[in-house]
C-alpha cells in the first residue's frame, strides 16, 4: 500500500506528488494515458522543412479525428501526439451551446502544452463572491496562498517585472523578457493616453536565467524558440517532465503507473474516509485497485468532477461527496478569442527584435478597479504582442532572385491584443453522466452544458471596445476584430465543477482542500477554484497543490487523517 495516490500527472498532479514525495511519502501517481519520456518523445529538433504538410494535419484527418481539438492554436503536425482524438474520447453537449473540451491523455497531461502564463490571483479575486453575492465565498484569502505562490514561483521559475499593482500582485521572478521597440511605443502610448492602465511584459514560466536549482533537475535557459507546445528538450519551460517529476524521483519515493483509467474511489462508509482506487487497464480493459492512506485528484476540472460522479455508492446515490449537489456544477472557463488586430503605419521602419520571445505583452485588469464598469460585474485582461510583419518565407508566386529579395522585405508592425474575461459562477452550468452511453472502458461520457450569460456578453462588448480604443490611440488602424467569444472550453482554462467553500451544504472541498465528507480525500486542480479571476490559473492550482499537501502530511503525521 502507497501513502499517498495521485491521480493525474498534469500541472497540478506533478506538484502534488512532488511535495508530498519530498515530505517523505510514498506516492503513487496514476495516469490515464500512455507514458511519455522527455525529450526522446518531442518534435522540437525538427526543422520545419521536415515535418510533413508544412506542419499542417490534413484536413481529412482533423475532420475525423480532431474536430474539437483543432480549434486550439497549438494542434498541427509536431503536436497532435499530444492531444486527444475526439472520435475515441467522445462526450455531448446540447447543440445550440458548444463546449470546447480540449485534452490531452499522456504522462504530463497538458503542462507539456500549456501557455506557460503565470499570475498571481489577488486579494480582491479571493474576496469577490462574497462581496457581489455571485457563487459562494472562498474559505481562503490572499495571504493563505502568498507563501504557496512564492515556494512554486521559485521552483518552476517565473519570468516577469515587477509592477505594484493590487490587482496583480509581483511574485519571485526571474530576470523579464524586453520588449520590442514597437511594444515599447504602445506601452508609452496607452499607458499615457489611459493613466490607469498598464502595458507589462508577460509573466510565464520559461527560464529567462536558469538558476542552480533548476539546472541540477537538468533544465537549461529558454532559447527563444517559442515552440514549446511540442515539449522543450532543453527543459526551459516548466511541466510535469521537465521540471516535477524529476524533483520527485530523485526521493526515491515515487512510482507512476500509466495506461490507467481510474473508473472510481472507494469509501469506507463507517468513517467517510476513501480506501482505494479501481482503475481499468486503458489497453488490457482489466480491473485493478490500488490502497493508500491519503488521496490527491488531480484529474483536470472536468475529470476529477467525472470520477466523483462515477464514485456514487449507496450512501451517495448523486457521486461521491456531493451531499451539496455541487459536484459538476458551476463550471466557469475564461472568455477567449476576443482579438483585436491593428496596423501600425507610424512604428520605426528600421527596426526588427532576435529570436522568438515565450511570451507576450500583458494588459492587466483595470474595469472595476481604476476604471468603473457599465453593467457588469469582475473584469478581465489582454494578452497580445506588436510584431513586424514580412521577411520570413511567403506561399506568393515567384522564383530564384525574385522571390529571395521579396522575403527580405519587411511589411508593417502589427499589434495584436486579445481580452482574458471572468467568467461567473452559475450552478446551471454544469456537466453530467449520460444516462444511456458509455466510453470503451464502460464509464458514463459525460455531458457538458455551459454558455455564457449576460454578465459575460455585456463584458465582451467592452473588451472589444477598449481594445479597438487603445490601438487606435497608440496610432494603429484596426483591421480585424472578433465579433464573438470562442465557445466556453476554448480557453482551456475550465474551472469550478466541485468548489472550495465553508458550508459542507454548498461546496465540495474545504480551505485545505480537503473534502467535507472524506478526510483523507483532497482536490487541487481547477475543479476546487471558486471563482475564476480573469488571470491564467494554473500558478493557482500548483500554489494549493503545494500548501494541501504540506497540510495533509501534518495531518496524516498527526493521525488526523
Amino acid at each position: 500500500m502507497f501513502d499517498a495516490i495521485v491521480i493525474g500527472s498534469g500541472i497540478s498532479g506533478g506538484i502534488s506528488a512532488k511535495e508530498l514525495t519530498e515530505r517523505g511519502l510514498k506516492v503513487l501517481v496514476i495516469e490515464r494515458g500512455r507514458k511519455v519520456e522527455h525529450v526522446s518523445d518531442y518534435n522540437d529538433t525538427q526543422m520545419p522543412w521536415e515535418l510533413p504538410n508544412n506542419n499542417e494535419i490534413p484536413e481529412e484527418e482533423l475532420a475525423r479525428d480532431y474536430p474539437v481539438q483543432r480549434q486550439c492554436y497549438a494542434v498541427n503536425a509536431a503536436t497532435k501526439q499530444f492531444w486527444v482524438k475526439d472520435s475515441e474520447h467522445p462526450y455531448t453537449t446540447p447543440e445550440d451551446r458548444p463546449f470546447s473540451w480540449i485534452r490531452g491523455y499522456h504522462l504530463g497531461g497538458r503542462s507539456i502544452m500549456w501557455g506557460r502564463q503565470a499570475y498571481r490571483l489577488s486579494p480582491m479575486d479571493f474576496e469577490a463572491n462574497a462581496k457581489d453575492g455571485h457563487g459562494v465565498d472562498w474559505p481562503i484569502r490572499y495571504d493563505d496562498l502568498a507563501p504557496w505562490y512564492s515556494h512554486v514561483e521559485k521552483f518552476i521559475g517565473v519570468a516577469g517585472s515587477k509592477e505594484g499593482l493590487p490587482q496583480l500582485p509581483d511574485g519571485e521572478f526571474l530576470p523579464p523578457w524586453e520588449m520590442n521597440d514597437a511594444e515599447k511605443l504602445f506601452k508609452a502610448s496607452v499607458e499615457e493616453k489611459f493613466s490607469g492602465r498598464k502595458v507589462i511584459i508577460g509573466r510565464n514560466a520559461n527560464l529567462s536565467v536558469a538558476q542552480p536549482h533548476h539546472e541540477e533537475l537538468g533544465r537549461t535557459s529558454c532559447q527563444n524558440r517559442s515552440i514549446c507546445e511540442r515539449g522543450c528538450s532543453f527543459g526551459a519551460n516548466h511541466t510535469s517532465l521537465s521540471s516535477s517529476f524529476p524533483a520527485a524521483e530523485r526521493t526515491g519515493n515515487l512510482t507512476i503507473v500509466t495506461d490507467a483509467i481510474v473508473h472510481s474511489l472507494v469509501q469506507d462508509p463507517a468513517s467517510g474516509r476513501i480506501t482505494a482506487v479501481r482503475v481499468i487497464d486503458a489497453k488490457t480493459m482489466e480491473g485493478r485497485t490500488y490502497e493508500a492512506k491519503v488521496f490527491f485528484l488531480n484529474a483536470s476540472t472536468i475529470g476529477s468532477a467525472q470520477i466523483l460522479l462515477n464514485s456514487a455508492n449507496e450512501a451517495n446515490p448523486r457521486g461521491l461527496c456531493n451531499k451539496s449537489d455541487q459536484v459538476g456544477r458551476n463550471i466557469m472557463d475564461h472568455m477567449y478569442a476576443l482579438a483585436t488586430a491593428g496596423v501600425m503605419p507610424h512604428y520605426p521602419a528600421d527596426s526588427y527584435y532576435h529570436g522568438r520571445r515565450p511570451t507576450g505583452i500583458y494588459i492587466p485588469r483595470y474595469r472595476n478597479v481604476t476604471e468603473d464598469a457599465d453593467g457588469f460585474v469582475r473584469g478581465y485582461g489582454y494578452q497580445g504582442a506588436v510584431t513586424r510583419q514580412g521577411g520570413k518565407p511567403d506561399a506568393s508566386a515567384g522564383i530564384g532572385q525574385e522571390i529571395k529579395e521579396r522575403n527580405r522585405k519587411f511589411g508593417p508592425w502589427v499589434a495584436y491584443i486579445s481580452g482574458f474575461g471572468e467568467m461567473l459562477p452559475h450552478p446551471d452550468n454544469r456537466m453530467t453522466l449520460h444516462q444511456t452511453r458509455k466510453d470503451k472502458w464502460g464509464i458514463p461520457l459525460l455531458h457538458i452544458d455551459v454558455q455564457l450569460r449576460e454578465n459575460e456578453k455585456k463584458m465582451a462588448r467592452q473588451i472589444q471596445a477598449d481594445a479597438r480604443t487603445m490601438i487606435e490611440a497608440a496610432g494603429g488602424t484596426v483591421v480585424y476584430q472578433r465579433t464573438e467569444p470562442g465557445p466556453p472550453g476554448l480557453g482551456i482554462h475550465e474551472m469550478g465543477s466541485a468548489r472550495m467553500g465553508r458550508d459542507p451544504m454548498t461546496s465540495v472541498f474545504n480551505g485545505l482542500n480537503q473534502a467535507h465528507e472524506a478526510p483523507n480525500l483532497f482536490c487541487t486542480d481547477g475543479a476546487v477554484m471558486t471563482s475564476s479571476g480573469c488571470q491564467n490559473p494554473s500558478l493557482t492550482y500548483m500554489a494549493m497543490s503545494a500548501r494541501a499537501a504540506h497540510n495533509a502530511v501534518l495531518m496524516l503525521k498527526e493521525g488526523k487523517i
